[in-house]
């Protein structure tokens, strides 16, 4: 990976992250992808939508349709199509979420598939070689994710684990491009340390030196706390992370979120929110979200978002979305969805112009400006 960090207005950062997919122009947005596929849309939907990067998932595309067919079928890129990059969750929080289904211990994790029951153990060099198979751009080590609140001992257990893993998969990852394996592939780590300062700083100092990685996120968060809790994290967090290396915050968020984080120093964002939501009726707009479910839409002409250029806002009424959804009728997912994600992955757009020129600070204000006017 090459990076270079273009432009920085406040703590705000607009950075190139140039791999074998293409460029990746930080402050983004990854929609996601679990299954290659992000629901709904097809490749050229993304293409459309200007996506640089989308997510998938190795717990899940690891089971279904295994690793090995990926491979067999040209990787990811291949097999969905999709020319551009490419980042594979590990499966952490797979295990975190279907936790019932699964047993931890210092050198991976056992799960059962929530599919068909079958029994497999993930390792930090078993998460790596189905993301070898992947050819993902950017691979996600294994990490122990907490729910927060929690005790201390287990909050420093994960973080014990996330470092010890971290270690072995550094070292598996670097012994592997020597043999070729993986070259063009980025690697990058994940620190906990839930909300408390002390075990963040522990998680990032003992992650960040090991200075092979590509990059690092700001995993365990947006797991029930809350949102002042989890901008203290970030705010405290950043100040441990190399300058010259992408920051990753999973799993967020609202827009909100974003421009409280990118204010912060996050480059890099994922969330299934602007697709599930969009699937359930709430839509993104410049002032703030909208319901298409409720009565008043009915007859309503107007596009969902006046400001918005999206191929559904330029074709489509507010009234149509609200037949569509109300009619259960597939075509709603796919233009609610394309309207969400644009909105999302324009915002990011807006925010990496504001940062070049260096009026971060005035976008921020003028972006909750606009939701008051709602």
């Amino acid at each position: 990976m090459d990076f270079k960090l273009d432009a920085v207005s406040g703590e705000a950062r607009a950075t190139t992250l140039t791999m074998a997919h293409g460029e990746v122009q930080t402050p983004v947005f990854m929609p996601v992808g679990t299954q290659a596929v992000v629901k709904a849309l097809d490749f050229n939907d993304m293409l459309n939508l200007g996506a640089q990067i989308i997510l998938g998932n190795t717990y899940h595309l690891f089971l279904r349709p295994s690793s090995p067919l990926i491979k067999k079928l040209g990787g990811l890129h291949g097999f969905s199509n999709f020319p551009n990059n490419f980042l594979t969750d590990s499966g952490g929080f797979q295990a975190f979420s279907l936790s019932k289904n699964t047993k931890q211990d210092e050198n991976g994790m056992m799960f059962k598939s929530h599919i068909d029951g079958s029994k497999h153990y993930f390792t930090p060099k078993s998460v790596l070689d189905a993301q070898y198979d992947f050819n993902s751009d950017i691979m996600m080590i294994l990490d122990d994710l907490v729910a927060l609140p929690n005790t201390d001992e287990r909050i420093e257990l994960s973080i014990n684990r996330t470092t010890k893993w971290a270690q072995d998969a550094i070292t598996y990852h670097m012994e592997q491009k020597v043999k070729g394996i993986g070259v063009d592939q980025n690697i990058f780590a994940i620190i906990q340390g839930g909300t408390s300062k002390k075990f963040r700083e522990m998680s990032a100092t003992q992650l960040c030196a090991m200075s092979d990685y590509d990059g690092f996120a700001i995993g365990g968060l947006s797991v029930g706390e809350l949102n002042n809790e989890m901008y203290d994290t970030v705010e405290f967090t950043v100040q441990f992370m190399p300058k010259d290396k992408p920051r990753y915050l999973m799993g967020v968020g609202t827009p909100e979120d974003l421009i409280e984080n990118i204010d912060r120093g996050v480059d890099m964002f994922d969330c299934v929110m602007p697709t599930r939501n969009a699937r359930n009726g709430t839509l993104f707009t410049t002032f703030g979200r909208i319901n298409i479910r409720n009565a008043q839409f009915k007859a309503d002409a107007k596009p969902l978002d006046e400001k918005c250029e999206c191929y559904t806002c330029t074709n489509f009424t507010r009234a149509y979305l609200n037949h569509l959804y109300r009619a259960n009728e597939m075509t709603y997912f796919r233009l609610a969805s394309i309207h969400n994600l644009h909105y999302y992955l324009n915002l990011m757009r807006k925010a990496r112009e504001a940062i070049l020129e260096d009026r971060w600070k005035e976008f921020k204000i003028e972006f909750y400006k606009k939701r008051e006017k709602k």
